[in-house]
C-alpha cells in the first residue's frame, strides 16, 4: 500500500494542478458535445444544458445580460457544473474505496490487514506527535489521549457532522456577506442589490411553482 502511494504520488500531484483539471474537464464537455443525442452521454450533455440555459436566464432576469456576457456565463457556468459533478463522482468513490479497505481489513481479505492497518497506523502517529508535544510533564499520557484524542465513551472529541457542517455554511455566508458589502460600498458594483434580486427572483419562482 506504501509502495503505490509512493509511485503513485506524481500522478497524483499533476492531477491535482488547476491546469490539468481544467483541461480534463473541457475535455469531458467537448465528448459528451459530441456524443450521439439518443445515447447515454448525449442525453447528459442535454440536461447539463438545460441546467445552464436555465441558470442563464435566471441570470438574466436580475441584470442585463448581452451576447458577449452571456456566452461568457454559458461557458462559465458549465464548467463550473462539469466540476462539481466530477468532484462529487471523485468523492463518492474515494468514501466506497475506503470502505472497501475497511472491509478488507476487517475480514483479512486477501491478507491485506497487516499492510493496511500498518499504514493507518502511520498516519494515526503522525497525527498524534503534535498534539504529544504540547502535553504539559505533570499530566499523565492515558489522561491526556482521553481528554483530546480518544475519550473513554469513544465518542470523538469534535461537534457532530450536522452540527460542523452548519457552523461552515454560516462562516461561509458571513464572510460572503462581508465581502459583498465591501465591494458595494467601495467598488461601482451594486453587489447587495443584485443579492437582493436574486433572492426575490427565486421565492417567486418557488411561489409560482407552488400554485401549479
Amino acid at each position: 500500500m506504501g509502495t503505490i502511494r509512493l509511485l503513485s504520488a506524481p500522478i497524483r500531484s499533476f492531477v491535482r494542478f488547476p491546469l490539468v483539471q481544467f483541461a480534463v474537464v473541457v475535455a469531458l464537455i467537448l465528448l459528451l458535445q459530441d456524443a450521439d443525442e439518443h445515447s447515454l452521454l448525449g442525453g447528459i450533455f442535454d440536461g447539463l444544458d438545460r441546467l445552464v440555459d436555465s441558470t442563464v436566464t435566471m441570470v438574466s432576469d436580475i441584470f442585463t445580460v448581452k451576447s458577449f456576457t452571456k456566452s461568457w456565463l454559458t461557458f462559465g457556468f458549465m464548467i463550473a457544473y462539469v466540476y462539481l459533478a466530477c468532484w462529487l463522482i471523485l468523492y463518492m468513490a474515494r468514501i466506497a474505496l475506503r470502505a472497501m479497505a475497511d472491509v478488507a481489513a476487517r475480514t483479512n481479505l486477501f491478507w491485506l490487514r497487516s499492510a493496511i492497518a500498518r499504514e493507518r497506523g502511520i498516519g494515526a502517529y503522525q497525527a498524534w506527535v503534535p498534539l504529544e508535544r504540547i502535553r504539559p510533564a505533570h499530566i499523565p499520557q492515558q489522561e491526556w489521549e482521553a481528554t483530546y484524542a480518544w475519550p473513554p465513551n469513544n465518542q470523538p472529541p469534535y461537534p457532530p457532522l450536522r452540527q460542523r457542517l452548519l457552523r461552515g455554511v454560516v462562516s461561509y455566508v458571513l464572510v460572503f456577506l462581508i465581502a459583498a458589502a465591501l465591494l458595494q460600498a467601495f467598488t461601482p458594483f451594486p453587489v447587495l442589490n443584485w443579492l437582493a434580486d436574486l433572492a426575490k427572483a427565486a421565492v417567486g419562482m418557488h411561489s409560482e411553482g407552488d400554485r401549479r
